[in-house]
């Protein structure tokens, strides 16, 4: 019987072998048997070395070999010597040998002597011999480039990402081997791992990066942003300098730079299987359920070894990478760099609480790189307590595949609670009630003043239901097709991609419709509306979803798309499910495995998850199936497994995790005898790999999905919603209230000092007369980082605050306004009324004296007044050359002033100033 050290030499000499080392005995020595060579039991000046390494027949490192659960943190020392005591004859390529490996087989550290302070680390496998010949040739190792990076050119980044920057490479010259930068969603968290990943290739030398993101869509998208990239020091893109690849099937670019997968691709590669590409188009923040608890194993693979990545970037990936998929990124010897916004405790753990970076969302509301986001809930009867349908009455049931629909006559009342909603039941008037309420809404309190739907984003619970909304959306806003569109997984006809770049880039749709397509890292900067329709239990995708609201954008931008929009200066949240306040669990464990989608049970076995729980459940539901199908869809169902019944393939799920046929399968390997643990695992993982054969087939699990789903949902069409509450949160009047006193804490600051806010706050009334620039210095002043204060939201807080002192919330605000919202700041018991509208209140009470007085004017001169009046409303002045522009040039500009007013114009223009202006 083999010894435990024997049984771990066998396991080193298979991994070495792996990864392409010919093993041999001393005696049978031949360093001309291939690039590298690894001689067992070599003799050496201070011992014997369990292996000694060669490449192109140089000593280049050794390896010490240890029993399966010795320490190897105490082996480190026995290896250095080898590293030291060879013999003369020897030609090593350095002195000592700088590759020095400790190994059981089961675990394996390595110790790189060019390091600037060698440490060893845990590897997952050896080295290739070609890897290391490169390594030994460079002058300085990559952890010693990492300490000598040249200065940040800063241009073209905020404060912010300079400072992540700056820290994620101060980790990497401190030789940690994980950094998790914590970024609010918006701020350039995708801008600046670019930024660094170019001065590790470029200043670092790094070989490779992968770059990991939760979905294809998302890989998409972050090719462009290499792809648009200027270098700051060459001028050049980034893909003009480096290959960036996006990987699309399993075969790696050797030349690019820069490869862009998602963690399920890289696990199917590793692991050597095909992979649907449906399975990389859902995020995995939806597949929170699907996996359970068994992590995902990989074993070495020559096509990719452990040295391809020298960093990975993981980029707003879910959770589950870090437990789930853990061994996956584990397998490569590289550095981990970890983005996201809302960092979880297994995502810190796993990362070793190096947070390098933590800029939070209300920092970046604070420094103006994100705009703050407004609560506005709309409360309806059936949303928070459910309705039913009398006994007599005739209820719609509909098929959830085919949406055929038939009508049942009910024995009884039909009653359904608040949580069946659109998951059970669709109650079409309480979708008609929120969505009618929004319409109405809209324009006069949620967004006041605006005449065009601003970019919405409607979350919805399932596909079914986005159809509803989607339906629904057109009907209340007598909109067309291309008002209100679906982008979800399941459209057709038309790519999402395309649909997410119109949404973004065009005018319509106004209003989008989506289930998790668009909830994680999609960038759609003039979004300035979300509407939930959904719960959502994980914080972490909630704030995912804020995030898409989140994004500043240009005003010129903006105005390309949503032309009524004069800046992005908030976001709203439309909350009509109750999302805000719903309590969110940090984690969510699977207790019972029957609370997984059936869909989602069969991707989760399609990726490879095949534990005992996720085949016990899905035989269990199989003969459940298979109770309801026709013997057609028996046919069916055998036609697209290639043979086996529904019946064949849940009892063979059940076979390979009976316990019984494990042990047998086992012995069976160990030749009859009494099979080890890992012989036990090895045979479980393949009866289980066997029987989930069939599901690997996209054909038979898309029927098996459609046959389940073939059941129905009631429509309740009788039901009438109402309204219980439409307003705007207490959180967002706390938050009025937080903005009214900033403005004028900033005006007492500054009273003596900024002349506008002088002249406004201390002159006699009948002097506050500042300039037009003047005010627009101080709007500017007021607009930046962090009060981020602007006419649009002091008018705003102002009427959420003081609804009964407030004019023209619905108005658009002009600069001007702001001299109204500092009276108003100064004298409190005053109306807040728009500067214009003073103005034209003052222009009436002039005409009404001008005509008690006996002066007349023709309907020519009316209109010169007239325009005279609104001139001064939203530019607190007129001069005479002001009548060289705007409508004035139509009617001749000064001289046709002269000529319609007479030779006393200017002093006519002077008056107005006077009367108007005050």
């Amino acid at each position: 019987m083999t010894t435990p050290e024997a049984r771990a030499r066998l396991e080193i000499d298979r991994l070495l072998t792996a990864a392409g080392w010919v093993v041999q005995d001393v005696a049978d020595l031949n360093l001309l048997a291939g690039v590298g060579v690894a001689i067992r039991e070599f003799p050496l000046a201070t011992g014997f070395a369990d292996y000694l390494l060669f490449v192109d027949r140089k000593a280049i490192g050794a390896v010490e070999a240890k029993k399966v659960g010795v320490p190897l943190s105490g082996v480190e020392a026995q290896s250095a010597k080898y590293g030291a005591g060879l013999p003369p004859n020897l030609k090593p390529w350095r002195s000592p040998m700088p590759f020095l490996y400790e190994s059981t087989g089961v675990e394996t550290f390595f110790t790189d002597g060019r390091d600037p302070e060698p440490r060893s680390r845990r590897v997952f496998a050896f080295h290739r011999p070609e890897t290391l010949r490169i390594w030994v040739q460079e002058p300085v190792s990559l952890r010693g480039r990492l300490r000598h990076l040249p200065p940040l050119i800063t241009t073209g980044l905020w404060p912010a990402q300079i400072e992540a920057v700056q820290n994620l490479e101060q980790s990497l010259a401190d030789d940690r081997p994980r950094a998790l930068i914590q970024m609010a969603t918006g701020s350039g968290k995708t801008f600046t791992a670019v930024s660094a990943i170019y001065r590790l290739i470029q200043h670092a030398g790094a070989r490779r990066v992968l770059f990991l993101v939760d979905r294809s869509n998302l890989g998409r998208q972050t090719l462009r942003e290499f792809q648009q990239y200027v270098t700051p020091d060459d001028g050049r893109k980034f893909s003009e300098i480096y290959n960036v690849q996006h990987l699309q099937s399993n075969t790696l670019d050797d030349v690019s730079r820069v490869c862009i997968t998602t963690i399920q691709r890289l696990y199917a590669m590793l692991s050597g299987q095909e992979l649907d590409p449906e399975l990389e188009e859902q995020s995995l923040f939806e597949q929170d359920e699907s996996f359970g608890r068994d992590p995902k194993q990989v074993d070495y693979n020559p096509r990719i070894p452990i040295e391809y990545f020298d960093i990975i970037v993981t980029d707003e990936c879910h959770r589950s990478i870090y437990h789930l998929w853990r061994q996956v990124l584990e397998y490569f010897d590289a550095h981990l760099i970890g983005l996201t916004a809302t960092p979880s405790k297994q995502t810190l753990g796993f990362f070793q609480q190096n947070l390098v970076m933590e800029y939070t969302r209300q920092r970046a509301v604070l420094d103006g790189v994100n705009v703050d986001g407004e609560v506005y809930r709309i409360r309806t009867a059936i949303t928070e307590q459910g309705s039913q349908v009398e006994a007599a009455s005739w209820l719609t049931r509909r098929d959830r595949r085919t949406r055929a629909e038939r009508l049942e006559l009910l024995d009884e009342d039909f009653v359904y609670p608040p949580q069946a909603l659109d998951r059970a039941v669709v109650a079409e008037d309480q979708i008609r009630t929120v969505i009618r309420t929004f319409r109405e809404r809209l324009f006069t309190e949620i967004f006041p003043g605006r005449t065009e739907v601003p970019k919405t984003l409607i979350f919805a619970k399932d596909d079914s239901h986005a159809e509803e909304i989607v339906r629904l959306v057109r009907q209340e806003f007598g909109a067309g097709n291309a008002f209100c569109q679906k982008i979800t997984y399941r459209v057709t006809g038309v790519k999402p991609e395309e649909l997410i770049a119109a949404f973004r880039n065009s005018y319509y749709p106004r209003i989008a419709v989506t289930v998790d397509m668009i909830a994680t890292g999609t960038d759609i900067k003039p979004l300035e509306c979300l509407i939930f329709l959904r719960l959502v239990k994980s914080p972490g995708l909630f704030e995912q979803m804020l995030g898409r609201g989140t994004r500043v954008i240009n005003p010129t931008d903006l105005q390309a798309v949503s032309g009524d929009a004069r800046r992005k200066d908030r976001f709203v949240i439309v909350d009509c499910v109750g999302v805000v306040d719903h309590p969110k669990a940090e984690t969510q464990t699977l207790e019972h495995k029957r609370s997984v989608p059936f869909d989602k049970l069969l991707q989760a076995i399609a990726l490879g998850d095949t534990s005992a729980e996720n085949l016990e459940s899905l035989a269990g539901r199989l003969a459940t199936l298979n109770k309801g199908l026709s013997e057609q869809d028996r046919y069916v169902v055998a036609a697209a497994s290639g043979g086996p019944t529904l019946t064949e393939i849940a009892q063979g799920l059940l076979d390979a995790v009976d316990p019984d046929r494990v042990d047998a399968a086992a012995r069976a390997a160990a030749g009859g005898a009494d099979p080890t643990p890992e012989q036990r695992a090895a045979a479980a993982e393949e009866l289980a790999e066997i029987a989930v054969t069939p599901f690997h087939i996209p054909q038979l699990r898309k029927i098996l999905i459609e046959f389940q789903q073939r059941d129905e949902i009631a429509v309740d069409d009788v039901s009438k919603d109402v309204v219980r509450e439409a307003g705007f949160s207490a959180g967002a009047t706390e938050k009025a209230r937080a903005t009214v006193e900033s403005f004028r804490a900033y005006l007492e600051q500054h009273k003596d000092e900024i002349t506008a806010i002088q002249l406004l706050y201390s002159q006699p009334y009948g002097a506050q007369r500042p300039t037009f620039a003047q005010v627009k210095e101080l709007a500017q002043r007021l607009a930046q980082p962090p009060l981020s204060l602007t006419t649009e939201a002091l008018w705003r807080a102002y009427a959420q605050l003081e609804q009964d002192k407030v004019r023209g919330a619905g108005a658009r605000r002009v600069l001007t306004d702001l001299v109204a919202l500092i009276r108003h700041a100064v004298r409190p018991e005053s109306e807040l009324e728009p500067y214009p509208e003073q103005v034209r209140a003052r222009y009436e009470r002039w005409l009404a004296q001008q005509e008690s007085a006996g002066r007349l004017f023709t309907p020519a001169q009316r209109w010169w007044l007239d325009q005279i009046a609104n001139h001064i409303g939203v530019n607190l002045s007129i001069a005479a050359d002001d009548l060289s522009g705007g409508a004035f040039i139509s009617r001749g500009g000064p001289l046709g002033a002269q000529r319609a007013l007479g030779d006393g114009w200017q002093a006519l223009l002077d008056e107005l100033n006077e009367e108007l202006a005050a």
